[in-house]
């Protein structure tokens, strides 16, 4: 049962993330396919928060604390959080004194551990990487903030704040199902870590009072469609994840 009045609700996307993609007053993608349209559905008040792509846990933090303090004003919100949307809101409600607005924040397939991909990606392929981001002018600190190193360092740095509820969802899937894009990661998740979802291990996803593991790749877990879905509409689960936070 939906509260009467509940809180609302901020959803908040990953690195390389946006909110929707238009061309004029055509949507042609949105990164929560169904899911806010589910939620409002529910009785929810949703808003999906916009953050830089590229740049690190503490400047997509005090974006996402701008995003907030102006969307809802004196209000509390919960939070579901996309991949490394998870950190940032970690980091802002400790480290930016948001606990006060913040009622829970869920975590949806984020590295709260790191990733050994992004460690391998760093290690393999940052050489040249650097130079041309550089060029152009594009930052790599979120790259660099989703490794297993900084990672630690951050959990040791930012604690949970009492007050405010902490779970999670962490995806697991069979690399048979996966396209090419995501069996290189997987495999190499899968060999320092065990089970993931393509890039972010389940160890590493799991956090909190709670940790729900749905079956599906990275993205599914934000109802992207794939083979690895196997047909699931994940909108629907976002409606559960609610309901858990506002009981």
């Amino acid at each position: 049962m939906t509260p009467s009045h509940p809180a609302p609700i901020v959803l908040v996307h990953g690195l390389l993330g946006f909110d929707r993609i238009r061309l004029g007053p055509v949507e042609l993608k949105n990164y929560f396919p169904g899911i806010e349209d589910q939620l409002a559905g529910a009785g929810y008040e949703v808003r999906v928060a916009r953050l830089s792509r590229t740049r690190g846990v503490e400047a997509r933090a005090l974006e996402l604390r701008r995003f907030i303090r102006t969307q809802f004003p004196g209000q509390r919100v919960h939070v579901f959080a996309h991949s490394m949307g998870g950190l940032d809101a970690r980091y802002m409600i400790t480290k930016l004194d948001m606990g006060d607005c913040v009622y829970s924040l869920t975590t949806i397939g984020t590295p709260h551990r790191g990733s050994s991909f992004a460690d391998w990606g760093i290690r393999t392929l940052g050489w040249f990487l650097r130079p041309v981001l550089r060029l152009l002018g594009i930052s790599r600190d979120a790259f660099e903030d989703l490794t297993v190193d900084r990672c630690r360092q951050f959990n040791e740095d930012v604690r949970d704040v009492p007050g405010v509820r902490y779970l999670s969802v962490a995806g697991r899937c069979d690399r048979s199902l996966l396209g090419p894009f995501w069996k290189l990661p997987h495999g190499i998740v899968q060999n320092a870590e065990g089970p993931n979802d393509g890039v972010v291990s389940v160890a590493s996803a799991t956090y909190g009072e709670r940790c729900d593991i749905w079956e599906g790749d990275h993205l599914n877990l934000v109802n992207w469609r794939s083979r690895a879905a196997s047909g699931r509409d994940y909108a629907e689960r976002y409606t559960h994840l609610a309901w858990q936070v506002s009981k």
